[in-house]
């Protein structure tokens, strides 16, 4: 009879037991959809081929938007709303190097048959406008070694530099001067060959750029010289046998401190937050207010009668005591936003981090986002 009793008291507990079980599930995904991380990386191979993308990258940047979201979800998935993450990809943008050759010196009746007012070029748009009327009809992906006139700054100097006519523009490439080579240990005005370009042309243009401020993903051409067998008969002698001086481009993107061969991608950042359902491309910045910098600095420009027995432990603990209301710490952190960013575009989003003391310190958090040229709360995070 005992075993009877107990075998009932079992079933009893797993009957009755399922509707708890079910809530407890329910728990437990509502606490993992409400977790808040933060991560930035870069995607690796592995990243690419989990959204098939056996090349490697990504075609367009609406591309990325919509793909990586696919990916965080599977890296990341007991993320919740407000969890935000910065993905480093690379974005396909070819540049064309040369696919024949044309060398040429401008004459002074090419500028003025162009249309142009003098013999000399002092900007792109001139360029083009004389490029145009040398070649109505360019082939795709043609090389133009071209000799001219360059006006800059008072000073007219004679430069030869490389124009690809790719995807129906012109693309210019600064080429090597005689000066330039030489100091690169050249006794003319070219490179023994293809290897010594590539090794070398990297370390010149880092002297070259070096006070000209090159950013993150710049990227340069460069028209260098060999003397090789003149395949494609440029000089027109009927003879393709012979040898004589050709013109190539490369191309170098700079990361951050060196320039380095440019293999038709960039890297390109997007950072992405979560809305309570799923990744979405997103701006907002995360800051945690600095202790005691950024509480002296809303001390400071908080004026009023209100503001006259608080700002003095803001400045000197570096939080809000319990004697602030929400509404005043509103103001003091909108100032603070126009402090910290005043040039943002309408649309950016911060959250930002503040102590507060009141018993014991504890953080908390404000969501803003610029409108109409101010800082106001994100409702739609609050």
């Amino acid at each position: 009879m005992k075993k009877i009793f107990l075998l009932l008291t079992v079933f009893s507990m797993v009957f009755t037991s399922c509707d708890p079980l079910e809530d407890i599930t329910e728990n437990i995904e509502a606490n993992q959809a409400s977790i808040v991380g933060d991560v930035a990386f870069e995607m690796s191979d592995d990243d690419y081929d989990a959204l098939e993308l056996s090349y490697g990258s990504f075609d367009s940047e609406d591309d990325a938007k919509a793909l990586i979201p696919e990916l965080l979800s599977g890296k990341y998935p007991v993320w919740g709303k407000q969890s935000s993450a910065a993905v480093t990809y690379k974005l396909y943008n070819k540049k064309n190097d040369e696919k024949s050759l044309i060398v040429y010196t401008a004459q002074d009746s090419d500028y003025t048959d162009s249309g142009l007012s003098y013999t000399t070029i002092s900007s792109d748009s001139q360029m083009s406008q004389l490029l145009d009327y040398l070649y109505p009809t360019p082939e795709d992906r043609v090389l133009v070694s071209l000799t001219y006139a360059k006006y800059d700054s008072g000073i007219v100097s004679t430069v030869k530099d490389g124009f690809i006519y790719s995807n129906g523009a012109w693309e210019k490439s600064t080429g090597i001067t005689e000066d330039e080579y030489a100091s690169m240990g050249e006794s003319r005005a070219q490179f023994s060959n293809e290897d010594e370009a590539l090794v070398k042309i990297p370390v010149f243009l880092k002297n070259k750029l070096a006070y000209e401020a090159p950013e993150y993903n710049d990227i340069y051409g460069v028209m260098y010289n060999l003397y090789v067998t003149d395949t494609e008969d440029i000089d027109g002698d009927e003879d393709v046998s012979e040898r004589t001086e050709y013109s190539y481009v490369v191309f170098y993107i700079y990361d951050g401190v060196n320039w380095v061969e440019y293999n038709n991608t960039i890297n390109q950042t997007i950072q992405f937050g979560h809305d309570g359902e799923t990744w979405v491309p997103d701006n907002t910045i995360k800051y945690t207010l600095v202790r005691n910098a950024d509480y002296a600095y809303m001390a400071s420009q908080l004026t009023g009668d209100e503001y006259a027995t608080l700002i003095g432990n803001l400045a000197d603990y570096g939080d809000f005591d319990y004697n602030w209301t929400d509404n005043q710490i509103v103001e003091a952190l909108t100032i603070f936003m126009d402090y910290l960013d005043p040039s943002a575009e309408d649309g950016q989003k911060y959250v930002l981090t503040y102590v507060v003391y009141d018993n014991g310190e504890g953080n908390y958090e404000k969501n803003f986002i610029r409108e109409g040229g101010v800082w106001v709360i994100n409702t739609d995070l609050e």
